[in-house]
Order: structure tokens, then C-alpha cells, then sequence
């Protein structure tokens, strides 16, 4: 169980280290139990880039272990279990089911 990340763009910027504000670029894909479906993206209108602070547990747990070894500029697919995503409660409002796999497309864009 885990998460496996493959590599779409090298970055050439820093690694972020644990507390340090990650600023990302994220599509989720998952709704329904379809791995082709799109539950949510920050890249869809209206919405922004999302921040969070890295290794706290702000974010699930593939999100946490994943973005804290990528650099700036990276992107990469992460591919979670769902004991690293949503777990056995999903999250229902984004058409997440229980103990559903996801995958996410994540750009680091900066880190402070």
C-alpha cells in the first residue's frame, strides 16, 4: 500500500523539507471510482494553485510523502492506495467513494 510517482517534467528547483509551504498545481482523478474521471483541479476556472505545508498532515498521506521529495518545477503522476488517499470514509462531496485508488497530476510551482 502506498503511493507510486512517475516523473512527466524534472524540476531544477529545491526540495521542500518538512513545515515548508508548498505551493502546487493539482488535478484529481478518481470521481466515481473511475480513474478517468476528474473530481477536482486547480487549474479548473475560479480556482487557484494550492498551498499547504508539507510532512504536517495538512493533506492525505500520498500527497505528503510524494510532494516532499519533488523540486520545483517538477511534475509527476502519484497513484495512491486508498490508505493514502481518501481511506475507508472517501469524501463524498467530491463524488470520492470509500477505499477508492486516485491518482493526481501535481506541479510544484514554489516553495517558502
Amino acid at each position: 500500500m502506498g503511493f507510486t510517482k512517475t516523473v512527466l517534467q524534472e524540476g531544477s528547483g529545491s526540495t521542500p523539507t518538512a513545515g515548508q509551504a508548498v505551493t502546487v498545481h493539482c488535478t484529481g482523478y478518481g470521481k466515481d471510482g473511475d480513474l478517468e474521471k476528474k473530481f477536482w483541479s486547480t487549474k479548473d476556472p475560479g480556482q487557484e494553485p494550492f498551498t499547504f505545508k508539507v510532512g504536517l498532515g495538512q493533506v492525505i498521506k500520498g500527497w505528503d510523502e510524494s510532494v516532499i521529495s519533488m523540486k520545483v518545477g517538477e511534475k509527476a503522476t502519484i497513484d495512491c492506495t486508498p490508505d493514502y488517499g481518501y481511506g475507508d470514509q472517501g469524501f463524498p462531496a467530491w463524488g470520492i467513494q470509500p477505499n477508492s485508488q486516485l491518482i493526481f497530476e501535481i506541479e510544484v510551482l514554489s516553495i517558502s
